[in-house]
């Protein structure tokens, strides 16, 4: 791995790890085992590699949620399936722990790739739930784009939830509730 990888990678670890303010080209230096001038070389400083670290990041889970989304069946396998799967809540959301850092918020650069992974996440929800309203599988009384950005909300306040309790269980409470509310939204006669 090259030293512009491994920077990247060590950026994207300490920012979960640390948050933005937390993190010091320093230790993003030391965890990548490159000197100031191969981070400076690559890199026009902190911000520079940050924002490259926090897009990658958003990459990856973007990645991963697509291919649950693939796997799942019926619009309500999707949701459900991405509601439910395996996390440790305690350690948060790689891209939603940048949303808490007064700096990331100050700066728009640094926001940008939390803005537009969280309106991916919540525009990708959206299309499955009118997937499965068009389907006759979801109520045609839900509006697609509230429950999508009802749906991000549970994840992102579940990892809350559960960093303040220092407990997967209030993550676990709040994706299984969510998902009941979902499946009560499933029509279950003939449709209209």
């Amino acid at each position: 791995m090259d030293t512009a990888e491994r920077l990247i990678e060590s950026a994207q670890e300490l920012l979960w790890e640390r948050g933005y303010v937390g993190t010091s080209p320093k230790a993003i230096q030391e965890r990548a085992g490159a000197g100031q001038g191969s981070m400076y070389h690559h890199f026009r400083g902190k911000p520079d590699l940050a924002v490259t670290a926090m897009r990658r990041s958003a990459e990856q889970l973007r990645a991963l949620a697509e291919r649950q989304f693939a796997d799942g069946g019926t619009a309500l396998d999707k949701a459900s399936g991405y509601l439910l799967r395996e996390r440790d809540a305690v350690r948060g959301c790689r891209v939603g722990r940048m949303a808490m850092d007064p700096d990331v918020l100050d700066s728009d650069d640094l926001r940008a790739p939390v803005r537009e992974t969280f309106a991916w996440l919540c525009e990708r929800l959206a299309g499955i739930v009118a997937d499965g309203i068009a389907s006759g599988e979801l109520r045609p009384d839900l509006d697609p784009v509230d429950t999508g950005a009802a749906l991000a909300a549970v994840v992102q306040g579940g990892y809350v939830l559960a960093r303040a309790a220092d407990s997967q269980e209030p993550f676990d409470r709040a994706v299984r509730g969510a998902t009941a509310l979902l499946a009560a939204a499933r029509v279950t006669g003939p449709s209209a």
